[in-house]
């Protein structure tokens, strides 16, 4: 029980993958809206992360959600939950 409550602290972002050249590797952006301090108005910021994708499901062009986890290797800490919309091939 104490392991599921952990796990739904971990952080979850929902972005689109926009390289999976490498195994078991997908490159995902995730894009918010910040307002800017000064000028009030809304400006586009993306991060880009590291995604274990075990089974390489992944293609560009998809939007996933992607979960928190543990160091997998030296930039990789997020993993693939789940797949929300496929590109159409």
């Amino acid at each position: 029980m104490a392991q599921a409550e952990g796990r739904s602290r971990r952080k979850t972002r929902v972005g689109e993958v926009v390289s999976n050249k490498m195994d078991k590797t997908a490159v995902v952006a995730v894009t918010r809206l910040v307002r800017h301090p000064l000028y009030g108005r809304f400006v586009k910021k993306t991060n880009k992360f590291k995604v274990h994708d075990e089974s390489n499901v992944c293609q560009v062009g998809d939007v996933v959600r992607i979960m928190e986890t543990r160091p997998i290797s030296k930039d990789k800490r997020w993993r693939l939950v789940e797949v929300t919309k496929k590109v159409a091939q």
